[in-house]
Parts: structure tokens; C-alpha cells; sequence
């Protein structure tokens, strides 16, 4: 390979460089599958690859006229592969690199002609489902320490909580690309660079992702282009470009013809603009689709800029902005998606609270002698909403394109209010947990959410949420929207007394109610199944011993 790179280099006949490439790689590439030996002969001038059957690995050899490269093992190639591919071209190290790739989250790099030996590059990793960027909190490794699998590399600020990011190889960390603090990095930007030599890392202290594998692909081997071909289809690459153009315009064709692509005349008709006061940037003073799109761009700025100007000028308030969390701005994404999607409406009850208030009560003395944490009244009312779920299984259910899915389980959500913005941990198998479990296991989620040390398994799959703004606020009664992928969530309110007959006509009596109201996706939930759910919750609320059956 090396040879063939110092032929093309090298050689006066530099017509042959394209079909010299296609038979380096058709080679290669057979050499990779069959375990075959290439000698090169001297008629063709490294033309021609002759299989001799399987031999030993380090039999495997380049031969030429001009010197002998060996390659020693298929092994050896894993680390020093860049050597045989350096000045083979893009494509043929485009598929080593392929071959080499064992991480979702990290590619292999080899040696190139910058010199960087090999290593591997560590990309931002998708840690949860919704998560599009990260942030990096902290790292616990330094540039130069060992690292090992399964050894934590740093910590990672998704868009729910903080996760330990583990490391995956036997190496030593080179370059921290992202540093501590680092905000808004794109899943699969690359954070940091291991390689396996402790002696390879002085190479990476002025490493960037921009001049690593990709950059020197980018490049390739500087041998002469081959020809160029005809130019047919200049318009059709014009318009596939996504980069706006900034050329000079060419020069205008001659006469008073006004050449212009069918996209260009189509988009020009479409916005009402003359095709003539477009000035063409194609081949010849061609108008092209992207002319008319950046004239009409153009056209846009002009008329904004005048009411922008008018608000920076006429406003002065004195305001300070606050960035935004990685959690707020996941949160705020999925409900503006939940309100458009998902048609919403609402179902209220009132339900007396005085016999769960009592039940609490001898719970909770019950809890003190015994050394346990007190029962609060949401803990009562999540255990109630999970055996309502039990019972009309319609509302444990989300919507798809092709089906309705119900779920077996009946995972609870509890949203928690923090200073980052809001989470909904998940208690599991709520139906199936007693009261003190459920107790302690929302206690500890909200602890953790407070901290921002929720992991991926602490909020995920809930199949039904509930949001209490009554205990903690005193708000009476409100509507929560739904979290998608569930259909309902419940809103509970504040209790409060109330003046109810009494058995005798001049009989008065005072009473505790409770308001709660279930947010229902009419495309799951019909009507008649929302009722019926919340006649089962406000029986579980209003006879709480009823739970314990």
C-alpha cells in the first residue's frame, strides 16, 4: 500500500491514479475477508493481486518492484492499520475505521499523516430517551490517568438528572475536549480522547475533534484529482446544497433571456417576485431555487428590522435573563407537544377526606411506636389512584398510531417541584406496595430529585402520574397536563371544611373535602371510563379501609 501511495506520488503518469486506487482497495478489502496474499508483478505496475490460498498471517505480504511491505498479523492491523491505509484514500480508510468501531458512543482513530497515533474519541453519550444534549457537571478523571472499565469517567447533566458516566475500555485519558461546566453538547460530540500507549498522550495536548479523523479524511492523500465529469445536473447540486450562497453572482447571459432552474420560476410565481430582479450565482448567471430563497430571506430581514428596532428602544425595563435548565427546557418541550397533540379534557370531584384523615392518624401512631416515617395523605392518595388503575385498566393505557397499549403494570408518577424545575420520579408496582413502602420510596425520590442525583431508572416507565398542589400550596382545585406518553393524570386540591346536612331537617355538620381532577387523552380515555375511574378513586379516598383489602 505504501508503495502504491509513493508510485502515485511519485510517478509521471498520473492518468492511472484512479484505476491504481480502485484496485489498492479492491485488494484490500479481499486481503481483509479471505486471509489471501497479494504480489504485485512487475507488467502492471501494481495493477494486479494474486490469491495464493489461506497462508500463515505473517506470510501475508506486499511485494513490488521498487521495495517489499510486510504485514504481520490481523491483529497488528487493529493498531497499526493507519500505516497500511495512510495513502490509500478516503474510502478505503473510511471502511477500517468501520471495522474498528466496538463503541456506541466512541470511534476508533488511527495514525494519519498528522502524526496523532491511535486512539479513540469519547462522543457525548444519550443517557435517556429524550435527552438531545448534555451538560458535563464535573470530571472525576484528570488528562493522563489510567482508566479502566467499568470506572467512572465524569458526570453528565441530562435533561432529567445528573448520571455518572462510566468508561468502557483499558486505556489512558489524553485529551478532555469538554471541560468541567461545559453546556449544551450535542449526543456523539466528541468530550475526551483515550488512547492505549501511556506514551501517546503528550501527542493530543493540542488535539481538537476538528483536525482529528474526520478533518483528515476530509483532506485525504494530496495526489491529483482525477478529471472532473460533464457538467449535467450544476442545477440540481446547487439545489441540494443546505448552506446558504454567498458567491458572487456570475455574469449575465447575453440578450434579454433570463435563464432560470423550474424550481427557481416555480418558487419565484409562488411569492409574487419578478424572476428578472434576481440576480443567478448557477453557471452562466443561472437562476437557481437558492437566489430566489436567499432574495426572499433578504426581503424578510429588511421588513423586520424596523419593528426589532422599535422594541429595543421603546421597552428599557430593567430584567435580568435566566438560562435555562437543562430539565425546563425538556419540560417545556413535552407539554407545548402534550397540549397540541393530545385533545385534553377534564373530570372534578369532590371527595370527603375524614375517614382517610382518621386512618392516617392511626396509622401514623401505629408508624411512631414502631420507629417508622409517618404516612402522608399524597401517600394515601397514590395508593389509591394505583388500585383505581387496577380496576378500570382503560386509564393505565397510552395511545399509538396503530394500537392502544394497556400496561400491566401500574407505575405511579409523583411530580416534585425543585429549584432546577420539575420532575416526575416513579414509584413501581404501586398497586402491589403498602403504604409505609410507598412513604419511604417518595421520600427518598424526592430527596434525590432535590439533590439532581436521579438516575434514568428512577423516572422512567410511569404509566399514570399524579401532581398534588393542594397539601404543600392550598391551591383548591387546578387542571395538569398530561405527560405524554400516559393518558390522565390527576390533580389533587387542598381539603377543606364545609357545612353538610345533617340526618334531622335542622341537623348541620362540618365535613373535609378534597377536589380531584383527572386530565384525560380523549383518544384513550373516553368519557363514561374517565367517570367510572374516578367513582373507583373516590371510593378508595372515602372508605380508605377498603384499601387494605
Amino acid at each position: 500500500m505504501a508503495y502504491a501511495s509513493h508510485v502515485i506520488n511519485h510517478s509521471r503518469k498520473l492518468r492511472h491514479v484512479p484505476n491504481l486506487l480502485r484496485r489498492e482497495h479492491a485488494g484490500l478489502v479481499r486481503w481483509f475477508s479471505n486471509d489471501t496474499r497479494f504480489s504485485v508483478s512487475k507488467s502492471d505496475n501494481l495493477g494486479k493481486a494474486q490469491s495464493h490460498g489461506f497462508m500463515p498471517a505473517e506470510q501475508q505480504r506486499f511485494s513490488g518492484t521498487a521495495a517489499n511491505r510486510t504485514v504481520s498479523s490481523v491483529g497488528a492491523l487493529k493498531k497499526n492499520g493507519s500505516r497500511i491505509i495512510m495513502q490509500s484514500g478516503n474510502q478505503i480508510a473510511g471502511h477500517l475505521q468501520y471495522l474498528s468501531c466496538s463503541q456506541l458512543h466512541s470511534r476508533r482513530g488511527f495514525s494519519s499523516d498528522s502524526g496523532l497515533p491511535p486512539h479513540q474519541e469519547i462522543g457525548m453519550p444519550s443517557l435517556s430517551p429524550t435527552m438531545t444534549e448534555g451538560n458535563i457537571a464535573r470530571w472525576l478523571k484528570k488528562e493522563g490517568d489510567k482508566v479502566a472499565p467499568g470506572e467512572v469517567l465524569c458526570e453528565v447533566e441530562t435533561d432529567k438528572a445528573t448520571v455518572e458516566m462510566e468508561c468502557m475500555e483499558d486505556g489512558f485519558l489524553a485529551k478532555i475536549v469538554k471541560g468541567d461546566g461545559s453546556n449544551q453538547i450535542k449526543v456523539g460530540e466528541v468530550i475526551a480522547v483515550t488512547v492505549e500507549d501511556e506514551g501517546d498522550i503528550g501527542k493530543f495536548k493540542d488535539y481538537s475533534p476538528a483536525a482529528s479523523d474526520d478533518g483528515a479524511a476530509a483532506e485525504g492523500p494530496s495526489t491529483p484529482a482525477p478529471p472532473a465529469p460533464p457538467k449535467e445536473e450544476v442545477v440540481e447540486e446547487k439545489v441540494s446544497s443546505p448552506e446558504p450562497k454567498t458567491s458572487k453572482p456570475s455574469a449575465a447571459p447575453s440578450g434579454d433571456r433570463i435563464f432560470a432552474s423550474p424550481l427557481a420560476k416555480k418558487l419565484a410565481e409562488d411569492h409574487n417576485v419578478p424572476i428578472s430582479s434576481i440576480k443567478g450565482t448557477g453557471p452562466d448567471g443561472h437562476i437557481v431555487k437558492a437566489d430566489v430563497e436567499d432574495y426572499l430571506a433578504s426581503r424578510g430581514k429588511e421588513a423586520s428590522a424596523t419593528p426589532k428596532a422599535k422594541d429595543t428602544t421603546v421597552t428599557g425595563l430593567d430584567y435580568v435573563d435566566i438560562p435555562h435548565s437543562q430539565i425546563r427546557k425538556v419540560t417545556a418541550s413535552r407539554l407545548l407537544l402534550s397540549k397540541q397533540t393530545i385533545p385534553h379534557y377534564y373530570l372534578t370531584v369532590d371527595t370527603c377526606v375524614d375517614k382517610l384523615m382518621d386512618l392516617r392518624g392511626k396509622l401514623n401512631s401505629l408508624q411512631e411506636a414502631s420507629g417508622g416515617k409517618r404516612i402522608s395523605i399524597n401517600d394515601l392518595v397514590i395508593k389509591a389512584a394505583a388500585l383505581a388503575l387496577r380496576k378500570v385498566p382503560q386509564c393505565n393505557s397510552s395511545w399509538t398510531d396503530n394500537y392502544i397499549r394497556q400496561y400491566n403494570n401500574v407505575n405511579v408518577n409523583v411530580a416534585v417541584q425543585t429549584d432546577n424545575g420539575l420532575y416526575v420520579p416513579v414509584v413501581r408496582d404501586a398497586d402491589k406496595k403498602g403504604l409505609s413502602k410507598i412513604g419511604d420510596e417518595v421520600k427518598l425520590l424526592a430527596q434525590k430529585a432535590k439533590e439532581n442525583s436521579l438516575k434514568p431508572e428512577d423516572y422512567e416507565g410511569g404509566t399514570f402520574t399524579v401532581s398534588n398542589l393542594g397539601g404543600p400550596f392550598g391551591i383548591k382545585q387546578f387542571c395538569a397536563i398530561i405527560n405524554p406518553p400516559q393518558a390522565g393524570i390527576l390533580a389533587i386540591g387542598s381539603a377543606e371544611k364545609r357545612v353538610v346536612p345533617g340526618l334531622g331537617p335542622d341537623e348541620y355538620k362540618f365535613a373535609s373535602f378534597m377536589s380531584a381532577t383527572l386530565s384525560c387523552d380523549h383518544r384513550v380515555i373516553d368519557g363514561a371510563i374517565g367517570a367510572e375511574w374516578l367513582k373507583a378513586f373516590k371510593g378508595y379516598i372515602e372508605n380508605p379501609e377498603s384499601m387494605l383489602l
